[in-house]
């Protein structure tokens, strides 16, 4: 036998050719058939079995909801789109052009924007209106439903489930009776107005006061419908459009925080309870504050359900409706109006189907743009992507 040095080079090393036979008799029997290598050729593993047929059980698990969604939601966009681009009344088939329905093009969007007339001055005035709306209703009701979370997820405070019941009970109750019992509490002999009696305070006519808040604070100033504002924008003066939220609009602002704050409530209080209590002990260690607590470990880190809450108050106060129906439709002097409530009224009061289908996308492009904006502005630097881009960093 060959003997081997292991301070010799490998070249001094000798196989026999027994073992070598042996060697590749051994590799060839411990190869599996149809796996590369093997005597027998390359042949593709069958994708059979439980795990092949998951894609199949889980298509025919979401295709109910999938045809709902279909018959419910997409088609009936689709179909309003349509209807956007004719003139139908509602008297006839909307696809049948030419017998009652006539293809406008872009005629009802450019009314909207270009056209002098009242469909132009109502729908810029609802506009303003819902700027106003959503400029104080989205940030009062996520800090209001922050501050009730962060209350109510404390473990110094007693009763915690009656509190979250509590504070989240408005957000269960029928908003049209809610909004019926704001009518008696703020109207001209109502509670708000007794109580504010007692100190010597004489109540607004709430729901019949169409000044605008900064028109009031201009007055107050002195400053009424100068000569600078006189400019027309999109058919009305700058200083219409600085009216701010009109008296009547307040009330429904103040509806709208207190009965949407509870549902946010719990969805911050879910954030809350789902942070590592390791962060918040090494915060504590740290000799950190409440305010620095918050800002740089909490938020950061439930800044997911933020942009959540964010999102959905603003898609839910753009298409406010409810609330405007039951107290005033629009009353008084259009200063109540909202985009949702004029494309309703437009469509089913006045039969003009086209002009408030175009309302209505136009609101969704509007809510788009800002939910994108808000997207950028809450993601970090190094993960933003272009604002309006379809590109971007992977």
């Amino acid at each position: 036998m060959a003997r081997i040095d292991a301070r010799g080079p490998a070249e001094d090393v000798v196989t026999p050719a027994g073992a070598q036979t042996g060697q590749v008799a051994a590799t060839s029997a411990g190869t599996p058939t149809g796996q590369a290598g093997a005597p027998g050729g390359l042949r593709t593993r069958s994708r059979g079995g439980i795990r092949g047929r998951e894609g199949t059980a889980g298509w025919l698990f979401v295709a109910p909801m999938v045809i709902i969604l279909g018959l419910f939601l997409v088609i009936p966009i689709g179909m309003a789109l349509w209807v956007s681009f004719t003139n139908w009344q509602g008297n006839s088939n909307p696809f049948a052009v030419g017998q009652g329905t006539d293809v406008v093009g872009l005629k009802n969007y450019t009314d909207l924007f270009a056209r002098d007339g009242l469909t132009r001055d109502n729908f810029m005035q609802s506009i303003g209106n819902t700027f106003y709306y959503v400029l104080l209703v989205v940030p009062l009701q996520t800090v209001l439903a922050l501050a009730l979370a962060l209350l109510v997820n404390s473990a110094r405070l007693r009763g915690r489930g009656f509190f979250r019941t509590a504070f989240y009970f408005p957000s269960v109750t029928s908003s049209i009776a809610i909004a019926t019992v704001f009518l008696f509490l703020f109207s001209n002999t109502g509670v708000v107005n007794a109580f504010l009696g007692f100190f010597g305070i004489d109540g607004p006519q709430w729901f019949n006061d169409s000044r605008g808040l900064l028109h009031l604070a201009f007055n107050a100033v002195g400053v009424d419908n100068p000569d600078w504002a006189q400019g027309q924008i999109l058919g009305r003066s700058l200083w219409d459009w600085l009216s701010g939220p009109s008296v009547a609009m307040f009330v429904v602002i103040f509806l709208v925080i207190w009965t949407t704050s509870g549902t946010f409530m719990l969805m911050f209080i879910a954030a809350l309870q789902d942070l590592p209590v390791e962060v918040e002990e090494a915060a504590a260690l740290d000799g950190t504050t409440g305010w620095q607590k918050l800002r740089h470990v909490t938020l950061p880190m439930i800044r997911p359900a933020l942009f959540l809450v964010i999102t959905l108050g603003l898609i839910g106060t753009w298409q406010v409706f409810d609330q405007i129906y039951v107290m005033g439709k629009g009353a008084p002097a259009g200063t109540t109006l909202s985009p949702a409530f004029l494309s309703y009224q437009q469509s089913f009061g006045n039969f003009r189907y086209g002009s408030g289908a175009a309302m209505a996308f136009v609101v969704f492009l509007i809510i788009i743009v800002l939910t994108r904006v808000q997207r950028y502005v809450l993601t970090d630097k190094d993960e933003r992507k272009p604002l309006f881009g379809l590109g971007g960093r992977k």
